[in-house]
């Protein structure tokens, strides 16, 4: 499936519209990106965009997650290996990178990267250049996207991330907010997974009744798009009429939001109404820009 483009998967959430002059600009460039957020929130999905709104758009997306790995294999994945490079190594192995070249690679859970592989992989970032385990060294033309929990900063303080390679994979960073923080997203969300859905099972699109809409921009969705895209999926498959009626999950709706939850979904939507305009989103919320400016620092606001 092509992978969505800014215009589709920005304008689907209006909470990040005003992000997407920046995204656009970041995606044209060959700088890394790291993409922070929790699972589900449709880092990988921003990541493809990336890949597809840049200028290797038809050149290789190969994808990598250090959590899915024993740390004994990260480095030989990644990097590929020569025969006879270590005890079990029958034939030569291109990893990741080589895969990538004139492409993009994209670090997924790029915190449970090996302390040990970091240096490694800070040479590669820095020069652009690698060796195969048991190898010649060679040059890499490859873009980085890295994906992160939004503790990689927590782990950096603790020594478990290095501090210059953390750096080094921030140049652009975004930030993508929990579906709870942007609720007033879901109906355009739901519409647009809707679409999406009934286009890969080839069935008409379903209307979400309007019981659905309600419960749904109540409940707090632990586990973010990747559990509405789910359970819209379930229910397309087994619907029979053209409405689909759908039941909250187990654990019934969510608790009440915290006012700064509120604060910060109110922020957001004044700045998705304004097209990002700072002067414009502080005269809706009432408040000086200066206080706005604090606010969205306070609050983690992009």
């Amino acid at each position: 499936m092509k992978p969505e483009s800014f215009a589709t998967l920005f304008h689907a959430s209006p909470a990040l519209a005003a992000s997407l002059p920046a995204a656009e600009r970041a995606a044209e460039s060959d700088s890394p990106i790291l993409i922070l957020g929790e699972p589900g929130s449709g880092r990988s999905t921003v990541a493809r965009a990336f890949h597809q709104a840049s200028r290797r758009y038809a050149g290789p997306l190969v994808e990598i997650d250090p959590g899915a790995l024993p740390a004994t294999l990260f480095e030989s994945e990644l990097f590929g290996h020569q025969a006879g490079a270590f005890t079990g190594a029958e034939r030569a192995i291109e990893g990741r990178v080589g895969r990538a070249e004139g492409g993009t690679l994209v670090l997924d859970q790029v915190q449970e990267i090996p302390l040990a592989a970091q240096s490694k992989l800070l040479r590669l970032l820095a020069e652009r250049r690698y060796a195969p385990l048991g190898g010649r060294e060679r040059s890499a033309d490859v873009r980085f996207i890295s994906i992160a929990s939004e503790d990689l900063s927590e782990r950096v303080e603790r020594g478990a991330f290095r501090q210059d390679l953390y750096y080094r994979l921030e140049v652009l960073a975004f930030r993508l907010p929990p579906l709870r923080d942007r609720l007033e997203d879901l109906p355009a969300i739901c519409d647009h997974l809707l679409a999406d859905l009934a286009a890969r099972f080839d069935r008409p699109e379903p209307v979400l009744s309007e019981r659905s809409r309600q419960w749904m921009t109540r409940y707090s969705w632990p586990g973010n798009l990747r559990q509405v895209r789910n359970l819209l999926e379930r229910a397309l498959i087994l619907e029979t009429a053209g409405e689909l009626d759908l039941e909250p999950p187990a654990g019934g709706e969510s608790r009440p939001r915290t006012l700064l939850e509120v604060e910060r979904a109110e922020i957001l939507r004044a700045l998705a109404y304004t097209r990002g305009h700072q002067g414009r989103a502080a005269e809706l919320l009432g408040i000086s820009r200066k206080a706005l400016w604090e606010k969205r620092k306070r609050l983690g606001v992009p």
